[in-house]
């Protein structure tokens, strides 16, 4: 017989004693997110209103704002006729979202990159991917 007394829960540790618990997975932003806040914070500079942006640059005032809010995937002709209503060349609103996306991501480890990834200073130029 066994000397298991039946009523008790045996315990089975899933980590060794002593094991530091996994640190949080830190989520990276989203590029739509990042393009939206520098758009959206471009227009509030130029102290400009949702529907006069929208306008000049031939969008839907709701479509605008739900790019600039991160929810819509805007084409890279539409974020070039928001630039272009802002003042600003697809080239200027990318390199914006680059250096906002630098920002963000040094914040990993205090060091520009994630633990074990490449830090974005190792690049020297914005990489897209179509």
């Amino acid at each position: 017989m066994s000397n298991h007394v039946p009523n008790e829960a045996r315990v089975i540790p899933l980590r060794p004693q002593g094991a530091r618990p996994p640190a949080p997975a830190v989520k990276e932003p989203l590029w739509r997110d990042l393009v939206g806040d520098v758009l959206r914070r471009e227009r509030l500079a130029q102290e400009r209103t949702l529907k006069d942006v929208a306008d000049q640059a031939r969008i839907s005032m709701p479509y605008l704002s739900e790019v600039e809010r991160g929810r819509k995937e805007a084409s890279s002709e539409v974020l070039a006729a928001a630039a272009h209503a802002l003042g600003l060349s697809l080239g200027d609103l990318l390199s914006r979202t680059r250096g906002e996306l630098t920002r963000v991501t040094s914040r990993y480890n205090g060091s520009g990159s994630r633990r074990g990834a490449a830090s974005p200073s190792s690049h020297d130029g914005l990489c897209l991917v179509a």
